[in-house]
């Protein structure tokens, strides 16, 4: 699985990610779960994000997170 490069305008600046589609995939599902769009998820992510990580990193690190949450975990 390569990663692909997509296009994100953030506060108005276009840039690109490489992201794997799944990710990809994954970052479109949870945007429209939030109503929320593309841009503006990966707007406040860019600005959460550490300066060291990269845009593309962060945003997996998000989605990964995002899904964690919602999965129950065993009680010990």
């Amino acid at each position: 699985m390569r990663p692909e490069k997509h296009s994100l305008t953030l506060r108005g600046h276009r840039t690109s990610v490489s992201l794997e589609r799944q990710f990809w995939k994954a970052f479109l599902d949870i945007a429209a779960q939030e109503n929320r769009t593309i841009n503006g998820l990966a707007a406040q992510i860019d600005e959460a994000r550490a300066p060291e990580t990269g845009l593309a990193t962060a945003i997996r690190g998000y989605v990964l997170t995002w899904y964690q949450d919602r999965v129950p975990t065993p009680e010990a």
